[in-house]
């Protein structure tokens, strides 16, 4: 059995280490029918492994490598074959530029560069190129270029290698979107937008000497005007029908790969946690989750799936908007959480700073693979759902961290105003918290009385003990003896306009059952009690008289 392995992007290296790989050569035959284009996937669905497969097969300095596509998909197309390895090949990975500050990405790019540009030393010697032009090419490789030289780097060297070689150069930009994220995030985002708008401008627009431009990335971003006056560039994302089987896996090469690996009984429970997006009309599974539990799981057939996805990706997205999102905005996940559909306007193309418009919101989140669009509603209309238990996984976790943050801030200022006795502020509070906080439990009491055990953590909290003349739902003891027992009943109310007469009751049983009347909270300078009643994601306070 072949090697089970994930974060192999170098396609020579999969193959040489005879790693499992799943055949998406024919993707060669599909690029062969554009000029320029951009596919934009989600984030570990094999975009990088594919521009490395194109490089090998393109590349005319990878003749000795040929045998990389012996018995693969590809070898059995006689058209597509005749462009193996008849080019030069630009391949330019940008998704290391995340850096901070704009002056910083510059100095990224001039290294991207010069490793470009040392893949091509033979052109010094060039019998082809002017001195003038070697300069220049020697400026490239000692990473000396200015930012002016540095705009026009990919036109120039394609430029030469067209002049030295008698042929059209092929451009792969790997995960080309990368630096305007980074440059959105960091406050230089249009310095960043002109910066790539004339480098993809010259080399993708005004360039003789372009052959083709194969571009990856997560967005389609047009608008601002980085690919204007590209009248032979196309652009395909998940909302299309076009090369959807090349990225991420389809259902038969998860079937053949768990057969592969004696695994064909756990194929529900990878369909259940992987499967579930959807690429045009074609079902997909996350390609490095399924790789990754199949990994694990024939090493230990007592393995369960985990969120490998929440690990690799930034899922910083789904925090922030859990975040920054309103009242509405957090409902609407909670809906999703619950199994339940939205129906949403999408847009295909977006700029990053529309990421703060909150009816963007579901557009990133579908393009980048947190959503799953079950239904095309027309008018740019789609029916919307969490795609599996692994995307429901990232949504559960960054609410509950989200909850626990904002409880944890605001969790002393309860203690007090419980202590002070002002039975108001302490419905205030309550009820923003419980508003904040994640509604897919069970509404039962014993979620409550957990809910509040967990809000007042850190202080002495005994639950369910004797007390007077029954028993108390939980009491907070004070540090000292000048301090102030709380002892508080809770009650799961039935409907919502039973909360008051709820709580009133609750407050009454403390009283009519003598539960502050208890020797052991005698010792204490003060007692206060509270009934409180609950409803979905609303309560009621009413402290005892």
């Amino acid at each position: 059995m072949k090697l089970i392995q994930t974060g192999i992007e170098d396609f020579k290296t999969l193959i040489d280490k005879n790693v499992y790989y799943v055949d998406k050569t024919n993707f060669i035959s599909e690029v062969l029918y554009e000029k320029v284009v951009i596919y934009t996937r989600p984030r570990r669905f094999g975009k990088t492994l594919n521009m490395s497969m194109l490089y090998y097969f393109f590349s005319n300095k990878e003749k000795e490598n040929a045998y990389l596509f012996d018995g693969l998909n590809i070898s059995h197309n006689e058209e597509a074959m005749r462009h193996q390895n008849q080019y030069p090949v630009i391949f330019l990975s940008l998704k290391e530029m995340g850096k901070i500050k704009f002056e910083s990405q510059i100095e990224k790019y001039r290294e991207t560069v010069s490793f470009c540009a040392k893949d091509n030393l033979e052109l010094l010697n060039s019998p082809y190129l002017l001195d003038s032009e070697k300069v220049l090419y020697k400026k490239y490789i000692d990473g000396a270029a200015n930012q002016n030289e540095l705009e026009s780097s990919l036109l120039n060297l394609s430029y030469f290698l067209h002049k030295h070689y008698h042929q059209k150069v092929i451009i792969l930009i790997d995960e080309y979107d990368v630096p305007l994220q980074s440059a959105y995030q960091n406050d230089y985002y249009d310095e960043m937008v002109d910066f790539l708008r004339s480098i993809f401008s010259s080399s993708l627009k005004t360039n003789n000497a372009l052959e083709k431009g194969i571009m990856t990335g997560c967005l389609r971003i047009s608008k601002e005007s980085i690919f204007t006056g590209l009248n032979n560039f196309s652009s395909y994302s998940i909302l299309d029908n076009i090369a959807n089987e090349y990225f991420g896996f389809t259902e038969k090469d998860v079937q053949q790969l768990l057969a592969d690996c004696h695994l064909s009984q756990n194929m529900n429970e990878v369909k259940e946690w992987y499967d579930g997006y959807r690429f045009g009309d074609l079902e997909i599974y996350n390609p490095w989750s399924t790789l990754s539990y199949v990994k694990y799981k024939i090493r230990d057939d007592s393995f369960k799936p985990v969120s490998f996805w929440a690990n690799t990706s930034s899922n910083s997205i789904v925090m922030k908007y859990i975040q920054t999102g309103d009242r509405g905005l957090r409902n609407e996940f909670e809906q999703l959480m619950n199994g339940q559909s939205i129906v949403k306007d999408i847009k295909s193309e977006l700029t990053y700073r529309e990421m703060d418009d909150i009816n963007n919101i579901y557009s990133f989140l579908l393009l980048t693979g947190y959503l799953k669009a079950i239904n095309d509603l027309g008018d740019h209309q789609y029916e919307l759902v969490i795609p599996n238990k692994e995307v429901y996984e990232i949504y559960k976790q960054s609410f509950m961290s989200y909850f626990t943050d904002y409880a944890g801030s605001r969790k002393n200022e309860l203690y007090l105003e419980l202590v002070n006795g002002d039975a108001r502020k302490v419905n205030l509070l309550l009820n923003d918290i419980l508003i904040r906080s994640i509604s897919y439990f069970d509404n039962q009491e014993s979620f409550y009385h957990g809910f509040l055990v967990g809000l007042l953590n850190g202080y002495e909290v005994i639950s369910n003990r004797e007390a007077g003349d029954g028993r108390f739902d939980l009491c907070v003891m004070p540090e000292t003896i000048l301090g102030t027992v709380i002892l508080i009943e809770c009650k799961h109310s039935i409907r919502q306009d039973c909360l008051i007469v709820d709580a009133e009751a609750d407050a009454r049983q403390i009283t009519d059952r003598n539960y502050l009347e208890e020797k052991r909270f005698k010792i204490y300078a003060h007692a206060v009690g509270y009934g409180i009643s609950f409803y979905k994601k609303q309560c009621y306070v009413v402290k005892t008289e």
